[in-house]
């Protein structure tokens, strides 16, 4: 029989936190015609765009945390937008590349603005983006992400159930 907790647990408060933050975010990009998962691959791609880097969905997806046929998904959706272009990749003919359109970035531009105005509010709890609180939470939260996955081990008695 297990304890219970005396409040709640911090996995608990970060998927509370994520759920929040999605649904701020996809609410401020609402009037742009985005989801909050349509607003991280434009800005991804707005911000990988200017420094010249016009990347794979693979390479998207791996700078985003998102999965790849998600990603694919997403880009499909976008690119019937008129937001974003796929296109073959001239070095890897398996690889698909994408790029904003200038709708796409003008867009992504809008929605950044959007969203920075809504970190400064989300943030302000902490003293608001770059104070001391704010930095410290960033850092916590870049060891939790930084925290590999560990596979479950077979056979280990808390994973099996017993058959009658």
């Amino acid at each position: 029989m297990s304890k219970a907790s005396p409040g709640p647990t911090p996995g608990y408060l970060v998927w509370r936190l994520a759920n929040k933050w999605r649904v701020a975010v996809d609410r401020a990009v609402a009037p742009l015609g985005l989801t909050h998962a349509q607003y991280v691959v434009v800005a991804s791609l707005y911000g990988m765009g200017r420094s010249g880097e016009r990347p794979s969905q693979r390479r998207l997806a791996d700078h985003t945390g998102l999965e790849a046929l998600y990603v694919s998904k997403l880009a499909r959706a976008l690119e019937s937008a008129g937001l974003l272009a796929r296109t073959r990749d001239p070095h890897d003919p398996r690889a698909v590349q994408l790029a904003l359109t200038d709708e796409g970035a003008d867009i992504a531009s809008r929605a950044i603005d959007l969203v920075q105005d809504l970190h400064e509010r989300l943030l302000a709890p902490l003293g608001g983006p770059g104070t001391a609180r704010t930095v410290a939470f960033t850092d916590e939260l870049t060891a939790l992400l930084g925290t590999p996955l560990a596979p479950p081990v077979p056979h280990d008695q808390r994973t099996q159930r017993s058959t009658p």
